[in-house]
C-alpha cells in the first residue's frame, strides 16, 4: 500500500511549522522531503515524518547547533535522549560560568557611572488608545494611559483581572506594591504552581527622559521620525534564540512555542529598567503581543504622520483584519 504524501502547504499546517520553515529546513539538511517534483520543484512529505519535523523545531528552539541536532536525528530514541541531556547539562555549565564574568562586569560598569543630570523642560502629550479582547472569551489586558505614565500588562491564566490589578498598585505604589499583588496571588495558590500571573510594561516620563520598567512580552517602541526602534527586548524562549540568531525571523514568527514566557513578574525577579531621552516630536508607543504578533508591517503604521488616536484606531483595524486572535492593546504618546 502506497502512503499518500502531503503538499509542503498540508505538512506545514499538520506540523504547525510553516512552509519557510520546512524549507529552511530542507537546506539545512535536517528534514528532508520524500519527494520533489522534478518539473515544479514541489516538495511532498510523508505523514511519518511529522514527529521529525516537530523534533527539529524542539531542537531549534532550545538553541541546539546543527551538527548536533543532525546527530539526534540519526539516533535511536534513547541514544538521542542521552544526546539531548548532554547537550543541556554543558548549556547549564556554560551559563555558570559567563554568570560570574556578567557579574563582574556589572560592578565595574556600576563604579564607573557619572552623576545622572535631568532636564526640568516638560514635554506635551498626546495620548490615543485601543483596548479591545479578540477573540478571546476575557479581557485580561490592562492599560494605563495619562500624562507622565503609561503602561500595558498582559495577564494569564485563571485570574482574569491580575494585570489591571498590578497596574493599579503600581500607579499607585510603584513596582513594591505591584509585586506585592503578584505574591499575594501567587501565596493563594498551589506550591510552585500559580494559577495566574501577568507581564508589566511601564514608562515614566520626567522632564525629557522616559524611564521604562519591563518584563514578559509587551514593548516599548520609540518613533523619531521615519526611524522606529524597539526600546525593549521580549522575555521568550524563541525572542532569545532570535537575538542570538539561532533562529530566522520565519521560525520565529510561526514556531509553536513562540509565545513562551521565561520571564514574566514575579517576586524576586526584577525587571529590566532602563531610561530613553527623548526630543519634540518622538512618539512612544506600547503594545501587547495581541498588537505586534499579527500586525507584521507595525512600523509602517507606526511613521505616520496621523494624530495618536488615529494610530490606536488603525492599528486595532489592522489586527482586526488578521483575526484578531488574541485580547490586544496599544498607548501612542505623541510628544511635543
Amino acid at each position: 500500500m502506497t502512503t499518500e504524501l502531503w503538499t509542503i502547504g498540508d505538512f506545514a499546517r499538520e506540523s504547525g511549522l510553516t512552509p519557510t520553515a520546512l524549507r529552511l529546513y530542507d537546506d539545512l539538511g535536517l528534514l528532508r522531503p520524500v519527494e520533489v517534483d522534478a518539473s515544479s520543484g514541489y516538495r511532498r512529505y510523508a505523514p511519518e515524518q511529522l514527529a521529525q519535523a516537530r523534533l527539529v523545531a524542539t531542537l531549534r528552539l532550545v538553541g541546539m547547533p546543527l551538527a548536533r541536532i543532525e546527530e539526534v536525528l540519526g539516533a535511536s530514541p534513547a541514544a538521542a535522549a542521552r544526546l539531548v541531556r548532554a547537550y543541556w547539562l554543558q548549556v547549564e555549565r556554560d551559563t555558570a560560568s559567563r554568570r560570574d564574568i556578567v557579574s563582574a562586569l556589572v560592578d565595574q560598569l556600576e563604579s564607573e557611572e557619572p552623576p545622572m543630570t535631568t532636564s526640568t523642560d516638560t514635554l506635551r502629550a498626546e495620548i490615543g488608545t485601543s483596548h479591545r479582547t479578540g477573540s478571546r472569551a476575557a479581557q485580561q489586558d490592562a492599560l494605563i494611559a495619562r500624562p507622565g505614565l503609561v503602561a500595558v500588562a498582559d495577564g494569564f491564566g485563571e485570574r482574569a483581572d491580575l494585570a489591571s490589578a498590578v497596574l493599579a498598585a503600581f500607579a499607585s505604589g510603584g513596582l513594591d506594591d505591584a509585586v506585592a499583588v503578584v505574591a499575594s496571588d501567587i501565596a493563594a495558590s498551589l506550591p510552585d504552581a500559580p494559577r495566574s500571573g501577568t507581564t508589566l510594561t511601564a514608562v515614566t516620563v520626567t522632564g525629557t527622559t522616559a524611564s521604562v520598567t519591563h518584563v514578559g512580552d509587551g514593548r516599548v517602541w520609540l518613533v523619531r521620525g521615519r526611524e522606529v526602534r524597539q526600546v525593549t527586548h521580549d522575555h521568550t524562549v524563541v525572542a532569545g534564540l532570535l537575538e542570538s540568531g539561532q533562529l530566522t525571523v520565519d521560525e520565529a514568527r510561526s514556531h509553536p512555542h513562540r509565545n513562551l514566557l521565561n520571564r514574566a513578574l514575579v517576586p524576586g525577579d526584577a525587571p529590566d529598567e532602563l531610561e530613553v531621552g527623548l526630543e519634540p516630536g518622538d512618539r512612544l508607543v506600547l503594545t501587547t503581543d495581541g498588537i505586534h504578533t499579527v500586525v507584521e508591517d507595525l512600523p509602517a503604521l507606526l511613521v505616520s504622520p496621523a494624530p495618536a488616536q488615529r494610530i490606536a484606531d488603525e492599528v486595532a483595524k489592522a489586527v482586526a483584519a488578521a483575526g484578531e486572535p488574541d485580547n490586544h492593546t496599544i498607548v501612542v504618546v505623541d510628544l511635543s
